[in-house]
């Protein structure tokens, strides 16, 4: 957990580097007349009007930077590389055809995969019969399954929350803008009234800029997972189809389609 935060602080340095660079040059003035009128239009972006909202607006950068670098992190652990390796899929069936339970089990225990979990539920519960097996496949899947979209739910969450912390920011600074409004007596300065202006948008703006990928990403990654996990559970299945009684045992893979015997001649 400390190095995936570590990873989300480091992501964030570029774009603090790039926020001071922009006020540097704002304040120091030694740009030309557009391109200081180009940067301060850029700056209006990381440095809306008034104090609030230059925290708030930081606040959604730094949680739009840790939602992508979530996103990352999980759709690299949902593959399906990581969940139903092949490799390991292919040595336990050959194991099981083998009648190697005992090697079986010792590389199912061994290997993190979700497919060795479920197997290795159900190789233990071998003695008790098939049915045994079978529910223990089930018990297991659910178990890891949950497991596996519990993490993922943290993109639903900065999802939900980032456009109300946006809508926030919104509320205070159409606040702010009229309060300014109702001192001037009807006639504020411009500038005066832009702050707060720009505060309602840039904070409903980096609001969103969190919430769309976050929960897009979301359900991507939430629906690939479960079908990972639901096509881990008929491999499964197919391994130990060998203890399931009057149940004849093919040479083959189980997943391949079977290859039409020719005529007896």
């Amino acid at each position: 957990m400390i190095r995936k935060w570590n990873r989300v602080w480091i992501a964030c340095l570029p774009v603090l580097m790039l926020a001071a660079t922009v006020m540097a040059q704002d304040e120091a003035g030694a740009v030309e007349p557009t391109k200081s009128r180009h940067m301060g239009v850029f700056a209006t972006f990381f440095m809306p009007g008034d104090i609030l909202g230059i925290a708030i607006t930081w606040g959604l950068i730094i949680m739009s930077v840790a939602a992508m670098a979530l996103v990352i992190s999980y759709a690299l652990r949902a593959r399906r590389s990581q969940l139903l390796p092949e490799a390991v899929y292919d040595e336990l069936q050959e194991l099981i055809e083998a009648k190697k339970f005992r090697e079986a089990i010792e590389v199912s225990e061994q290997d993190p995969s979700y497919l060795s979990k479920l197997t290795h539920a159900a190789l233990v519960e071998a003695g008790n019969g098939y049915s045994a097996m079978e529910r223990a496949i089930e018990e297991a899947g659910d178990a890891e399954t949950t497991k596996s979209l519990r993490p993922v739910e943290l993109l639903n969450v900065l999802g939900n929350v980032s456009p109300m912390i946006g809508l926030f920011g919104t509320v205070y600074g159409m606040i702010v803008a009229f309060v300014q409004l109702v001192e001037a007596g009807g006639q504020p300065d411009p500038a005066e009234l832009a702050a707060g202006i720009s505060t309602a948008l840039v904070t409903t703006f980096w609001g969103l800029i969190v919430a769309i990928p976050a929960l897009a990403a979301y359900s991507l990654i939430r629906n690939k997972i479960d079908a990972l996990t639901s096509e881990g559970m008929l491999m499964t299945e197919e391994l130990i189809v060998v203890f399931k009684p009057g149940k004849r045992v093919s040479s083959s893979r189980p997943r391949a389609t079977p290859k039409p015997e020719s005529s007896a001649e």
